[in-house]
């Protein structure tokens, strides 16, 4: 099973749209579920103690639907970049080795808090560039759709 636990809601159309394509798609490989997590208000200028603070609130609700047997991989700028093959190899390892369970964690704005990171089994990272955690759940899906092309050795991934 693949979960991807996101903060925030999508709010444009266009992103619901590529998500539910990619969910959809999907289903003919594996189990997925998508979980959204309601983001803190976060107003310009605050302080770093006001930072952690809504960063510690989105990360309780992330943590909460974390299962134990879960193999977490939160998204992190400073995380390990993977080729769409490697993370493709990376997923099939999981996999074979009996964590089947694999949850996704895309944070909010201000990114992850230190207990969701200490809870993290891998950090990946897609670049060193910010994106919106919106566009970060088509990405991510569609990355991990790739995945499952490659590992069938199914055309997609050219």
């Amino acid at each position: 099973m693949i979960r991807i636990i996101a903060v925030g809601k999508i709010k444009e159309k266009f992103y619901e749209d590529a998500v539910a394509e990619y969910a959809k798609r999907l289903l003919a490989f594996v189990k997925l579920e998508i979980v959204r997590v309601a983001d803190e208000k976060c107003p310009e200028n605050l302080s770093l103690k006001q930072e952690k603070a809504v960063m510690a609130k989105e990360g309780e609700r992330i943590l909460k639907n974390i299962r134990d047997n879960d193999y977490v991989v939160t998204l992190e700028i400073d995380g390990t970049q993977k080729s769409s093959e490697e993370l493709a190899g990376f997923i099939h390892s999981l996999e074979v080795s009996g964590r089947s369970d694999i949850t996704f964690v895309i944070g909010g704005s201000l990114g992850l808090s230190d207990e969701v990171k200490k809870r993290s089994d891998f950090a990946l990272s897609f670049s060193k560039m910010t994106f919106p955690h919106q566009l970060m759940s088509v990405v991510l899906l569609e990355q991990i759709y790739r995945a499952y092309k490659i590992n069938r050795g199914e055309p997609y991934h050219k």
